[in-house]
């Protein structure tokens, strides 16, 4: 009994396990077969643009402080005391070309001319003189000597003495009117005072400055251009505007008195050389009655010394393909996307960039998708998502300017 008990213990679980056993396989033969299947990435979601030809108006950006066209210090052309001072002569007052500024006591320049006169009288009589006694002197020779009379008889070097002390005399007169021309301070040009410098009850001597002042029949703004951004406007680098040859149009804008200005000038000429620090090229824009209300749009005055930002209308181009900036990977490099939507480097040639667009000449085919979305990882190849394919696969460049 005992032998059958310890048997037992031994028969049952090793009957236990092959039981085990024989189920696992049963379950291992007759279980489904499992299908795999290959599940592609979607790729990333990007939006393209499709490249087409259009005409492109360049723009080329710069920025500038206005300046007066001529920019002076008036000084007194003679001596005295100053009696009177006109009220356009005072920090920012407008006066016209011709214009009385200010006047020097005059009597003594007045008598001046008086005494010139006399000694042009005295010396008219003395020539008038000296001719009645060389006549007479002639006539005596011709009716007493013989032979040629000496021009000491002639008395010709007394009437030469009495020509040129008239001419003096005359040169001291025109002396003294000009003087008291010179009395009265007038503007030489339109324009504007910066600073008084003297005023009524003050001496003045010749030289002495009485005013700073500056023209306003038109304002110049010196604009730095790289050497390609010049090539962008379409004027050689000895540019200058005259009759029959115009200048790109250039508007210049800047923030005044809580709004935003615009004046509109033009280009008249490039500056005689490159500067040596920046290596840039300036070319100076014109804006004519910067004080007046003719020349800008915006109706408000366009002060010297003012900050301006400038956008100068530069060539036609046609044929061109114009791409958002963010179309641009590098500096002349973009994204296309081909027929089974993956990504293909392409290298351009880039002809302008700016803040917004890039111009771009060849490298790419019309009618292409190119890439606007960034991108972390682009590989060369990848598959991508179009966004908004099916309902409005791409948009048009649609870049053309004017």
């Amino acid at each position: 009994m005992s032998l059958l008990r310890r048997n037992l213990k031994v028969i049952l679980p090793v009957g236990a396990l092959l039981v085990g056993l024989l189920s696992l396989w049963v379950l291992m033969v007759t279980k489904p077969e499992v299908k795999r299947r290959h599940v592609e990435s979607p790729g990333p979601l990007v939006r393209v643009l499709q490249a087409e030809r259009s005409a492109k108006q360049l723009t080329v950006r710069s920025q500038g402080t206005v300046e007066a066209r001529t920019d002076i210090t008036l000084t007194a052309e003679v001596a005295g005391r100053i009696v009177d001072v006109s009220s356009s002569l005072a920090s920012g007052g407008f006066f016209r070309q011709g214009e009385a500024l200010l006047s020097i006591d005059r009597r003594d320049f007045e008598l001046a001319v008086v005494r010139a006169r006399a000694q042009v009288a005295q010396a008219e009589v003395a020539i008038e003189r000296e001719e009645a006694e060389a006549e007479v002197a002639r006539k005596e020779w011709e009716s007493l000597g013989e032979g040629e009379p000496s021009p000491l008889t002639l008395r010709e070097p007394q009437l030469a003495e009495a020509k040129a002390a008239l001419a003096s005399a005359r040169a001291v007169l025109a002396q003294a009117e000009l003087d008291l021309e010179r009395s009265t301070v007038r503007a030489p040009f339109h324009g504007r005072v910066r600073e008084k410098l003297a005023d009524v009850g003050q001496f003045v001597s010749r030289g002495t400055p009485v005013a700073s002042i500056y023209a306003v029949d038109y304002a110049e703004v010196s604009l730095p251009l790289a050497d390609e951004k010049l090539a962008f406007l379409g004027i050689p680098i000895d540019f200058r505007e005259e009759e029959g040859k115009e200048g790109p149009e250039v508007r210049l804008a800047a923030d005044m008195a809580g709004r935003r200005r615009v004046w509109v000038g033009r280009i008249v000429r490039v500056a005689g050389e490159i500067d040596e620090q920046s290596r840039m090229i300036p070319v100076v824009a014109r804006v004519d009655d910067p004080y007046g209300r003719g020349s800008n749009p915006a109706g408000a005055p366009l002060p010297v010394g003012l900050f301006v930002e400038a956008e100068i209308t530069g060539r036609l181009l046609e044929g061109v393909f114009v791409l958002p900036r963010e179309a641009l990977r590098g500096e002349n490099r973009v994204f296309i996307v081909d027929e089974e939507s993956r990504l293909r480097y392409r290298d351009v040639e880039v002809l302008h960039v700016d803040r917004e667009e890039a111009v771009i000449t060849s490298g790419i085919e019309e009618g292409e998708r190119v890439c606007l979305s960034p991108m972390e990882t682009p590989v060369d190849g990848m598959k991508v998502r179009i966004d908004g394919e099916g309902e409005e696969e791409v948009r048009p460049t649609g870049g053309a300017g004017g």
